[in-house]
C-alpha cells in the first residue's frame, strides 16, 4: 500500500492495549488544547458518575472488551482518566448535539461502485486529525481518518477485509443501555464480511445510532443502515443514495430524534442534485455533490466558522470499491491529500 500524494499514515500495531496507547500519543500534541476549547466537552463531563455511563461501559466490556481496553491505553497516553476518555467516546449517547456531522453519498454504475463522504467536525480540528494504518493482532486491519482520542471508525474507513465504511450522525433523543455507538462503529472493522457487518449491527444491542455506509471488495452489493437504539433499518443501493445526519428510511418516526436545519438542507440538496447526474456516474460528479455550496439554505461543503452545529467540513473521502480491494482517495479543501489502495486479504478455512 503505498501514498503518493501529500499525507502519510501513522503505523499502529499490536494488542489492543498498546494499539490505545500508541493512538494516545499521536493525538497528545493537540488533545489537550482541543477539548479545553470543546463545549461538546464542556457538557458530556458533566456525566461524570453518572450511572447511565456505567451501563454503557458494562455492555462495552460485555460485548467487545479489547476495544476497551483500546480506550484505556488511549487514556494513558494521554495523561487523561480512563472515565473521562470513555465519556468523550460516549459523546453521541449523551448530548444531542455533538459536533461529528457528515454527508455519504453511494453510487452503483455499472459493475464499479462508489461511498463518497464529507466527514464535518469540530472547527477546531482542521489540519490536526491525522490518517491512521491500524493493525490488530488477529484482526483485518484498517485505514481510517482518525479524530485526536476518539476511537477511529467513527469517520471513514477501509479494512483489510475488504470493508468500507463511511458514517453519519444520528441524533437519537433517548439513548438506551447498550454498546456506545462509537465502539460499535469500530467493531465492523474487525468483521471479515459484509454479512458480519450487517449481522453486528442488527444484533449487537446499540446505545445510540449512527447511520452506516457500507460496501465490500469482491462484493457487488451496497448498503444504507440506519443502525439504532430501537431499530436496524438496512437498504440496498442499487443506483444513487445519500445522507446527512437525521433518519430518512421508512419507520424512522416511531424514534425520536433531532433533525437540525442544516442536516434538513443538506440532505434537501443531495436528493435534488443526485438526479440530475449524468448517468453511468463518475467520481468526480459525486465530489462535485459533496463540494457543493447550495444557492439558498445551508450548504454540503461547510466552512462557515459560525456554522449553526459547530461543524466545518475536514476531509472529503471517495472509495473505489473493487474485486481486489479499495481505493481511497482523501482530499482536503480540494486537493488530494492521500491516495492509496487497501488490497483485501483473502483468507481460508
Amino acid at each position: 500500500m503505498a501514498s503518493k500524494q501529500g499525507v502519510g499514515l501513522f503505523q499502529v500495531s499490536g494488542e489492543p492495549y498498546d494499539i490505545g496507547y500508541r493512538l494516545g500519543e499521536i493525538a497528545r500534541p493537540v488533545f489537550a488544547e482541543y477539548m479545553a476549547q470543546s463545549r461538546a466537552w464542556r457538557a458530556v463531563r458533566r456525566w461524570r458518575g453518572e450511572p447511565f455511563v456505567q451501563t454503557l461501559r458494562d455492555a462495552a466490556r460485555s460485548h467487545y472488551p479489547a476495544l476497551l481496553a483500546e480506550l484505556d491505553g488511549m487514556a494513558a497516553a494521554l495523561g487523561w482518566p480512563a472515565e473521562d476518555v470513555f465519556l468523550w467516546n460516549c459523546r453521541g449517547e449523551l448530548i444531542h448535539h455533538a459536533p461529528d456531522g457528515c454527508t455519504t453519498l453511494a453510487a452503483v454504475a455499472g459493475d464499479q461502485r462508489f461511498i463518497a463522504h464529507n466527514e464535518d467536525g469540530d472547527p477546531f480540528l482542521r489540519e490536526r486529525c491525522a490518517l491512521v494504518e491500524v493493525r490488530p493482532v488477529g484482526k483485518p486491519g484498517f485505514v481510517s481518518f482518525y479524530y485526536p482520542g476518539s476511537l477511529p471508525g467513527h469517520t471513514f474507513a477501509a479494512s483489510r477485509a475488504g470493508i468500507a465504511q463511511a458514517i453519519n450522525n444520528l441524533r437519537i433523543r433517548e439513548p438506551t443501555a447498550g454498546v456506545p455507538r462509537m465502539i460499535l462503529a469500530r467493531a465492523v472493522l474487525d468483521a471479515g464480511s459484509l454479512d458480519e457487518a450487517l449481522h453486528l449491527l442488527r444484533t449487537v444491542p446499540a446505545a445510540s445510532g449512527f447511520h452506516h455506509t457500507l460496501g465490500c471488495a469482491g462484493d457487488a452489493r451496497l448498503f444504507s443502515a440506519e443502525a439504532s437504539a430501537r431499530r436496524c433499518s438496512v437498504r440496498s443501493v442499487s443506483g444513487l443514495a445519500g445522507h446527512a445526519n437525521h433518519m430518512i428510511h421508512p419507520g424512522c418516526e416511531a424514534e425520536a430524534q433531532i433533525v437540525t436545519e442544516s442536516s434538513r438542507d443538506r440532505q434537501l440538496r443531495v436528493d435534488a442534485l443526485l438526479p440530475t447526474l449524468v448517468t453511468p456516474v463518475q467520481p468526480a460528479a459525486l465530489l462535485d455533490v459533496l463540494h457543493d455550496r447550495a444557492p439558498s439554505g445551508l450548504p454540503i461543503y461547510r466552512d462557515d466558522p459560525l456554522d449553526p452545529d459547530d461543524e466545518n467540513t475536514l476531509a472529503t473521502a471517495l472509495f473505489e470499491i473493487g474485486d481486489a480491494g479499495v481505493s481511497m482517495k482523501v482530499y482536503r479543501q480540494g486537493h488530494c491529500a492521500l491516495d492509496t489502495f487497501i488490497a483485501r486479504a483473502i483468507t481460508r478455512n
